[in-house]
């Protein structure tokens, strides 16, 4: 390969361009029978699966998923009000599409964070953003950039990612300044966005946990209408794993 089409490339950042073509020339026998439209085409091919995985390893770091989950890896068999077909209604979109948000409830241990987080992957796999968040951290987060100014920034960045997943709701009273934020978020991605939102508490109790009436209900009333809900049920999965182990 000559010094000029080595340069154009790399210009270019056609980096994978750049070694298949090394490949192919170093390989002449593997490519002697096809013709120039076809050894280009594979190497287009290569640089754009290569673009399209590298872009799906961005967006699962940028997510900081808690745990490395995926729909494949969903355990069917415990009995815990929830089946394949439901997962697999879900992973065709139209929830993400009409902009709703989907509630796992049930007990520790039952599997809240693994399905919100399995989901989640799968459409950063699609190409679609999601950042998941423990909420208490995600309160820690809010508290720091309020007091750095950058509260209307963080929550524009915040609100341009179409799936947020809110893990631990539920886990103590909110503050007044936490209602407030809770409000904007909720407000600004209603009918925009999307959240999932694992919780051990019954939905029943979350406008007593909210407080505030007037918050409470403006909360409520964005997120609850516009939601699939999923209660969760039997032992803790941890516990049934660990069974499984003992036993085999």
């Amino acid at each position: 390969m000559n010094i000029e089409l080595t340069q154009q490339l790399s210009n270019l950042r056609l980096s994978v361009i750049l070694s298949s073509l090394t490949r192919q020339e170093e390989q002449p026998h593997l490519y002697s029978d096809l013709s120039f439209h076809d050894r280009l085409s594979l190497l287009l091919g290569e640089e754009i699966a290569t673009r399209e995985q590298r872009k799906i390893e961005r967006l699962v770091k940028h997510a900081k998923f808690r745990l490395a989950a995926h729909p494949s890896q969903i355990d069917y068999r415990a009995s815990r009000g929830i089946v394949k077909s439901q997962i697999s209604s879900l992973l065709e979109g139209h929830w993400l599409e009409h902009h709703q948000n989907l509630i796992f409830t049930g007990a520790t241990g039952c599997g809240k964070t693994f399905l919100g987080c399995a989901i989640g992957h799968y459409f950063c796999q699609q190409g679609i953003p999601a950042r998941y968040y423990r909420i208490k951290a995600l309160q820690e987060q809010l508290r720091q950039v309020h007091g750095e100014g950058s509260y209307p920034r963080f929550l524009a960045q915040l609100n341009k990612t179409p799936i947020l997943i809110l893990d631990d709701w539920g886990m103590e009273m909110l503050t007044s300044q936490q209602r407030s934020d809770l409000l904007d978020i909720i407000d600004a991605r209603h009918e925009q966005g999307s959240m999932i939102i694992m919780s051990q508490l019954p939905v029943a109790k979350w406008h007593e946990l909210i407080g505030e009436a007037t918050y409470a209900d403006a909360i409520m009333d964005r997120l609850i209408h516009r939601s699939q809900r999923f209660e969760l049920q039997g032992e803790s999965m941890r516990k049934l794993e660990m069974n499984l182990t003992e036993t085999s």
